[in-house]
């Protein structure tokens, strides 16, 4: 059989995308995007970067990189599934990515590409493409001594790459025999270059000190920590030609390592810097889309392996469940619309919520308008929130929203959360030093806005907030209690989720305040009260309690406790 034109096939998959003739995704376009504009940006002699071309291996034989691992791929056998046995025949948007990924080189013929990022919905055959990539980089990748690693955070997660691999080369003897790998239980290797490859976890392994020249990270999303990504980041750093593979689906926790990586693609491919060293490419359906995530097009733009590995007669089913069991939407979307969404019974809208984000939005520009504040108050492993809630100037009926955020020293530097650190150096969370939030930044902060703003109300929660209050009521600060019941929350959440879904509530694309969005759960009761809980400890949703108890004093004036000077309640 003649071998296919895989370069070829790259472009005119990446033309039918961008021309609207394959359904797909803002982010699929733009990844489509950015490989037709490199195309056309770096040619000639003096380009940083060429585009498959013709190379020399160490024996002299003449090759085509894109080319050259695309027919690897292809020899190789399925080893899961109705197919199982049979060659691999790579689709149209696999070749996309092979090519991309491998295709682009410097001059010295050492790859452009260092980083790769590739997430897709459930059943696009992930990790067989994976495991077929690692077999190449153990075996015809050029690399001496080649480590190629599949990790994780379990050791059964990391063996799922690994194994896929291990069968494949099993069932592969003229593989075998090409290139002298040996096949054990639980490592393969080339005697003739010394490369292994095996699986490592942050169980029961150390991973410090790897020299990594193939790292594969599975699931990304399943991480809890960044401690995997970050071995396999630094360990690739060693070589001159290695790559970080990280192939995903979306996950359920928007302050891990996963979203954090998803999200610096997302703004590459957005066109907000660049990064010629990180591929990124993002399926599923778009924020705002017109396409149904109940319609059957809504799963041929989200899986491209539609009708091939992801089966109509299997997926469409479990639609029609989750359309029937609210309870099952949210799995749904995660799993085969490749959404973002934090609790599985989750209360908001995240597309909604997106949409209502305004970079441009900058506190300085309401000096002197009218103010309210909520104030949710912690002191070591919760968030300290406070929001401030001004009356949208060109929007009747909206409101612009701001938070600020606190938390101790020693809480950032042991929490799980990997983007505590990135949110403090962004200036979106405050870091005082010690084990207890220091509540007197606050008091500097709500002092301070006192003298910016027109503070109609700072509504908080008494709970450890009696000396705060009393210090901010004699600095004149109109303080009002607002206790957490669903008497009082339930109403303002309603109407929160309603300005969200409107449009109608503005923020400036906080990403704190955008996690903890997505981590409440709301809990109804028999008389269709709601009220704002999470269902992890580790799922903060302080600064929605805040925003909850702001928004309820700009909507809602004057049916709180008020306290005077002398601490006395008074009913309003």
């Amino acid at each position: 059989m003649a071998a296919r034109n895989y370069a070829a096939i790259a472009r005119q998959y990446a033309e039918s995308v961008v021309a609207g003739d394959t359904p797909a995704c803002r982010w699929v376009q733009l990844a489509c995007q950015r490989q037709l504009n490199d195309l056309a940006k770096f040619r000639g002699r003096n380009s940083p970067y060429r585009f498959n071309p013709k190379l020399t291996d160490r024996t002299g034989k003449a090759y085509y990189p894109a080319d050259n691992l695309c027919a690897f791929i292809e020899r190789l056998p399925h080893v899961k599934g109705p197919l199982a046995g049979e060659s691999i025949k790579l689709e149209p948007w696999q070749v996309f990515i092979l090519a991309t990924v491998f295709g682009w080189v410097k001059p010295n013929g050492r790859r452009r590409f260092r980083r790769s990022y590739i997430e897709v919905p459930r059943g696009n055959a992930k990790s067989t493409l994976s495991s077929a990539v690692a077999l190449y980089m153990l075996t015809a990748d050029g690399e001496g001594g080649a480590e190629v690693y599949s990790l994780a955070t379990t050791r059964d997660q990391a063996r799922i790459v690994f194994g896929d691999a291990q069968t494949m080369a099993r069932k592969s003897a003229g593989f075998r025999s090409r290139f002298g790998v040996n096949v054990g239980a639980h490592n393969m290797n080339v005697l003739t270059s010394g490369s292994k490859f095996e699986a490592l976890s942050a169980e029961g392994s150390t991973l410090d000190g790897l020299n990594i020249h193939f790292g594969c990270v599975d699931e990304l999303h399943a991480h809890k920590s960044r401690t995997v990504y970050d071995v396999v980041e630094t360990g690739t750093g060693k070589r001159d030609n290695s790559l970080l593979w990280v192939i995903t689906t979306a996950g359920s926790n928007r302050a891990g390592i996963c979203y954090e990586v998803r999200t610096f693609v997302t703004r590459l491919l957005d066109g907000v810097f660049e990064d010629d060293s990180q591929f990124g490419i993002v399926y599923g359906i778009d924020d705002g889309s017109e396409v149904d995530w109940t319609s059957e097009s809504a799963l041929v733009m989200a899986n491209p392996n539609w009708n091939i590995s992801v089966r109509p007669e299997v997926l469409l089913p479990l639609q029609a469940k989750a359309m029937q069991m609210p309870s099952a939407v949210n799995n749904f979307k995660t799993k085969h619309l490749n959404e973002w969404v934090n609790a599985d019974t989750a209360w908001m809208d995240m597309r909604a919520w997106d949409a209502c984000s305004d970079a441009t939005l900058d506190l300085d520009n309401f000096s002197g308008q009218p103010c309210w504040i909520g104030l949710d108050l912690a002191s070591k492993t919760d968030i300290a929130a406070l929001m401030l809630v001004f009356q949208h100037p060109h929007m009747a009926g909206a409101y612009a929203v701001f938070g600020r955020y606190y938390l101790p020293e020693d809480t950032v530097n042991s929490s799980a959360n990997s983007q505590y650190s990135g949110w403090m150096r962004a200036g979106r969370l405050t870091v005082t030093p010690g084990n207890v939030i220091d509540f007197g930044w606050i008091e500097a902060d709500l002092i301070d806005f006192a003298s910016r703003f027109e503070i109609q109300s700072v509504a908080f929660d008494p709970f450890q907030a009696t000396q705060l209050s009393t210090r901010m009521i004699a600095e004149g600060l109109p303080m009002l209690e607002v206790r957490p019941t669903v008497l009082n929350f339930s109403e303002p959440m309603k109407t929160l989720e309603a300005l969200v879904l409107q449009k109608k509530l503005i923020h400036d694309s906080d990403p704190v305040l955008g996690w903890m969005a997505s981590n409440v759960v709301a809990h109804l009761d028999a008389k269709d009260n709601i009220y704002p809980r999470k269902e992890r400890p580790e799922n903060k949703i302080d600064g929605i309690v805040a925003l909850i108890m702001a928004i309820s004093r700009a909507i809602l004036p004057g049916d709180a406790v008020v306290l005077d000077s002398d601490y006395e309640l008074m009913m309003l």
